[in-house]
């Protein structure tokens, strides 16, 4: 599979992944928020805001959704569609819902979000595994080249 096809292009909104939250570089820390702030979520009405796809809502700035963490990540998951069989075991164990699922059918992964702890490869059940653990910096097309041959069982 090309990484092309992989790359999906699901970052809706303008202010996705914007702000970087690391090193405190002029964030205010939860020990400065005065106590009893409300950080709102959405900009303007929230009505109905359940029933939007994630990349359909008006998230404020003060959302996870528009942070970043990706500078935290030192190795990265990659994902093979060709290997992948949809499970969703991925999507139900990731810690920061970075598995990209709709319909039921594995997308991609939101590396915005992602912090590389490797929980979705642990429970993958494929042989291969469709995600495997690379490099932070290791090109996806290096990533897909590499990747493992199906194990044949022993008699």
């Amino acid at each position: 599979m090309s990484v092309e096809a992989q790359d999906l292009k699901l970052l809706a909104n303008d202010n996705r992944g914007q702000s970087g939250l690391e090193n405190g570089s002029g964030l205010v820390g939860w020990e400065e928020v005065t106590q009893g702030s409300v950080l709102q979520s959405f900009d303007g009405n929230a009505t109905g805001i359940a029933l939007k796809k994630q990349e359909e809502r008006a998230y404020s700035g003060y959302n996870s959704y528009t942070a970043t963490v990706a500078s935290w990540r030192i190795i990265k998951p990659v994902y093979n569609r060709d290997v992948c069989i949809d499970c969703q075991n991925c999507w139900v164990w990731c810690p920061d819902t970075s598995i990209i699922s709709r319909d039921k059918q594995m997308l991609g992964i939101d590396y915005d979000h992602c912090k590389g702890c490797g929980v979705c490869v642990e429970v993958c059940p494929t042989n291969p595994k469709s995600l495997l653990m690379y490099g932070e910096n290791t090109p996806m097309e290096d990533a897909l080249s590499a990747w493992p041959e199906k194990k044949k069982k022993e008699k």
